[in-house]
């Protein structure tokens, strides 16, 4: 998007040689913008525009420069804000698990709002795609499981996102208050993350870096997506402050305080936002992490040796309760897939389930995989096995992992790449919320990514679970990273909705978590362990559930209106300057 608006508030100057420049300073900035790009790594030439990053200034005379020549020339001059916006974004990644330096989150993002400041829709797009590919390729470098490709390619659909956050924070850097339209696209950009393609894929939100911040109690209020335009507001408060500190040269800027004070104040902010924790009631749990045989790829071994693991530890289990080692628990949670064959369909299965269940005489909640309702497909489902009636009510995955669990396209795509011969039949997508009975509790099942999904577990507590359970298989990507991101997300839906949050997986990380967002007990990777604890359950809703996913659309709108200012006033000076001509 190149634009050429009306006055100095929204519109560059035109060059001498007739091409627009880059974008002039916001309103209440003098013209001296183009210092700016110095103080993020840019060449200036001293004027008030923005070296290009897109397009190489022509001469105004001479022959007109070889295609490699204008290339060369347009490399070395994007070279350092690119530069600038690369460590950016391997810095926003150190800020997630396993690393969790939370912090970094509002420096990375401060650092990227100061590097597109005065760029034009087009630098700012090239810029955003050099922020979220290396974000992205550190951030879920555990897909290197699979391959690095996979790693690349996902990363590089991902960075798509921020191109188009990156033009948009550009050109909106013109208007007034431009942190606060920042912090809007910020949300946006994960809006659109988490729903497309293929039903979206929403790591690396600046919430999930945030599960453990002064900023985490603001999910109680509005989710996921509050914790966002919180961090992102902060961030570019801080860069608005910062460069009109740069431009005061030593003088007293009473913007810059402001600014310094607003991001103080949201920093502050979480600290005022009460998080419910009251118990209605409580209920004794065991969960089982009975392990695998090893990482990676080809996990499961031999048929039924996921679920021997798990039949074996809750049968230690029954030993020490009938011992008096260990209190009887109310149930049993086993992780996603503790059952490698349908238990259904399969006898042996069936009955090495009947003796644990049997052996601890409380009900037990099963992962396993069944047939689906075709012989195309599977379900990935947690039942409740009852000890006297058997197995019960289900739930069944309701956003499997595309790529991991169905192929999209697959007639033509598995044509061309052989690794998807290892998804041999896509999972079903289940409709129901994972609302089940389970021994005297109302829990509420989400299975492994799906706690990544706002929707997903927003529903299920208001369907009325009062606590979660997230059964999770990760022995695919153990000790790659994975597993802690995920455990993040548990905390942050914790906290967002006033549940206690229980993981059981196969191979780790097994945790229980409380309503708080602390983690009460954790299991190590690789590792066959069995917690005990005492859950709090809680009817209650929070501010969160009740408005649902309002505060994502409203602030998403408010910055895409945002964008749509700037083109408009952008195309009424276009239209004034012909009327002139």
């Amino acid at each position: 998007m190149r634009s050429r608006p009306e006055s100095p508030a929204v519109a560059p100057p035109e060059r001498p040689d007739g091409g627009s420049g880059a974008l002039a300073a916001p309103a209440d900035e003098p013209a001296d913008g183009g210092r700016d790009q110095a103080a993020v790594g840019s060449e200036s030439s001293g004027s008030d525009t923005a070296p290009p990053v897109a397009a190489a200034e022509e001469p105004a005379g001479g022959p007109r420069p070889g295609r490699w020549q204008r290339f060369t020339r347009t490399a070395r001059a994007a070279a350092p804000s690119s530069a600038v916006a690369a460590v950016s974004g391997l810095g926003l990644a150190a800020a997630f698990p396993p690393y969790d330096v939370w912090p970094l989150s509002v420096v990375s993002v401060a650092a990227f709002a100061l590097v597109v400041r005065g760029r034009t829709a087009r630098q700012g797009a090239w810029l955003g795609f050099a922020f979220g590919l290396p974000f992205f390729c550190w951030l879920l470098i555990w897909l290197r499981v699979v391959g690095l490709d996979a790693t690349f390619g996902l990363s590089a659909i991902e960075s798509g996102f921020f191109v188009l956050m990156g033009a948009g924070m550009a050109v909106t850097w013109r208007l007034p208050g431009a942190p606060l339209w920042g912090a809007c696209l910020w949300v946006a950009q994960e809006w659109a993350r988490d729903r497309v393609p293929f039903g979206g894929f929403p790591w690396g939100r600046l919430a999930f870096a945030n599960t453990a911040s002064p900023y985490t109690p603001l999910a109680a209020l509005g989710g996921a997506p509050l914790v966002t335009f919180a961090v992102a507001l902060t961030g570019g408060l801080l860069a608005w402050a910062a460069w009109r500190l740069w431009r005061a040269r030593g003088r007293f800027d009473l913007v810059a305080v402001a600014a310094t004070a607003g991001a103080g104040a949201l920093v502050a902010a979480g600290f005022a936002v009460p998080v419910p924790t009251d118990a209605d009631d409580t209920v004794d749990i065991a969960v089982v992490q009975g392990n695998v045989q090893k990482p990676g790829m080809d996990f499961l071994g031999r048929p039924m040796m996921i679920l021997d693991n798990h039949v074996n530890a809750t049968l230690d289990l029954a030993a020490d309760v009938r011992a008096g080692r260990k209190a009887k628990p109310d149930l049993v949670i086993w992780p996603e897939n503790s059952s490698d064959l349908d238990p259904y369909r399969n006898p042996e299965a069936r009955a090495r389930i009947e003796q644990a269940v049997a052996a601890i005489d409380v009900p037990i909640l099963v992962g396993a995989l069944v047939e689906g309702p075709d012989e195309t497909h599977v379900q990935n489902q947690g039942i409740v096995w009852d000890p006297r009636t058997g197995p019960g009510a289900s739930y069944t995955k309701q956003h499997p992992v595309p790529f991991g669990e169905y192929v999209p396209f697959r007639a033509q795509l598995s044509k061309v790449i052989s690794r998807l011969d290892r998804v041999p039949r896509d999972f079903w997508h289940g409709t129901e919320t994972g609302v089940l009975q389970v021994g005297p509790a109302r829990l509420g099942d989400v299975i492994c990514f799906e706690v990544a999904y706002d929707g997903v577990v927003r529903d299920t507590v208001n369907a009325g679970a009062r606590a979660l359970i997230v059964q999770t298989n990760n022995a695919t990507y153990g000790r790659t990273g994975q597993p802690e991101q995920q455990l993040a997300m548990s905390r942050l839906r914790a906290v967002e909705h006033g549940r206690a949050v229980v993981t059981a997986a196969t191979s780790g990380i097994s945790a229980v978590v409380a309503p708080d967002g602390t983690v009460e007990q954790r299991a190590d990777e690789f590792t066959q362990e069995v917690l005990t604890a005492r859950l709090p359950l809680r009817d209650g809703t929070t501010v969160a559930d009740r408005v649902g996913a309002a505060p994502e659309w409203t602030i998403s709108i408010v910055g895409l209106l945002a964008w749509l200012a700037v083109a408009i006033l952008d195309r009424r000076a276009r239209n004034g300057q012909k009327g002139q001509a």
